[in-house]
């Protein structure tokens, strides 16, 4: 079945159309995500990005259906209370952006009459803009500085020191546009960098994943260690939702097209972030191939101390950058 960027618009409009009949309380929906770009496409697989906002609290929060190997739906559900306060929602790192230019797709209430005038209204001022940068920014410090507080090698800190790193990147990220989408987010972070005239900074979020240790061969060896405990993690109870098996022909072709690119470390982000997720998932028995890769780019028990300072010394940079944007704008 081949499937285009126009077959998708339509599938989306289509499963709208049909929920919007099923669900009474339905108060809206609209789509997001790679879908509204030109080229939607990495290694032939993507998905359809669709917000529903219902009267009431929904019984299911986000919900994955696959259509073919490469592609799938990714519902997410929220209630319409936590859209009550638009202006709130502007600086919002995640749905501030995500509500300024979405595509409508069912409408009632003056939904998007009322929201977007409350996001879109100064969304682009730069008070609102570094309001947006120093959420995330405050959330990388907090998981940073919980980190200090533990010790160990385990998936679950593993994971929370990608997620300090993520939110540092998306507050650099948020001075020029939208938060980073999860595949190609080392191939859009160096232009986020070079547009907030912090150029360098893309080298040291490499720097913190292991680029330095990695290089296409190694990356490469790593995929059937990956794909095994991605398997072994998909549908297990509390696995991570991202972790459905719908996802592996989502994530797998995208690392596959990065690894044979310009810069094979590209494919570090989703390659370390849903591994680690699949690793906390399962028994220590089950992590072997992970803690392997770990040692091997320097994330392990004994490289691990020299990272977290490395990412201290990233999140100052971030600051630093924030800072002068503020003075810049005389806030």
């Amino acid at each position: 079945m081949r499937l285009t960027r126009e077959t998708l618009l339509r599938i989306a409009r289509e499963t709208v159309q049909k929920r919007s009949l099923a669900e009474p309380g339905l108060v809206a929906a609209y789509l997001t995500g790679s879908l509204l770009t030109e080229d939607p496409f990495l290694g032939n697989a993507t998905d359809i990005d669709l917000v529903f906002v219902h009267a009431a609290e929904p019984a299911v929060r986000r919900e994955l259906l696959p259509l073919t190997a490469e592609v799938h739906l990714d519902l997410r559900h929220n209630p319409r209370g936590e859209y009550d306060k638009p202006k709130q929602l502007r600086v919002h790192p995640w749905l501030g952006p995500e509500l300024y230019d979405p595509l409508p797709l069912y409408v009632s209430q003056h939904f998007f009459e009322f929201v977007q005038a409350g996001v879109r209204d100064k969304f682009h001022e730069p008070a609102n803009v570094l309001a947006r940068a120093n959420r995330d920014l405050e959330n990388a410090r907090q998981i940073w500085s919980g980190l200090q507080a533990t010790q160990g090698s385990g998936p679950e800190r593993l994971r929370d020191y990608l997620r300090s790193a993520s939110r540092a990147a998306n507050a650099v990220a948020l001075l020029s546009g939208s938060p980073l989408s999860e595949r190609r987010f080392l191939l859009q972070f160096p232009g986020r960098a070079e547009a907030a005239g912090r150029p360098e900074l893309a080298a040291g979020l490499l720097g913190l994943l292991g680029a330095a240790q990695a290089d296409a061969g190694l990356l490469a060896g790593l995929l059937p260690d990956w794909e095994q405990g991605f398997v072994a993690a998909a549908g297990r109870p509390g696995a991570d939702v991202r972790l459905d098996p719908s996802r592996l022909g989502y994530y797998k072709p995208a690392l596959q097209v990065l690894l044979t690119g310009d810069l094979p470390q590209t494919a570090l982000w989703p390659l370390l972030w849903t591994w680690t997720l699949a690793a906390a998932a399962l028994p220590p028995a089950a992590q072997a191939g992970w803690r392997s890769a770990c040692e091997r780019l320097g994330l392990g028990r004994e490289g691990f101390p020299e990272r977290l300072q490395a990412l201290d010394a990233f999140l100052d940079g971030v600051e630093e950058l924030l800072e002068s944007y503020a003075a810049t704008n005389s806030l």
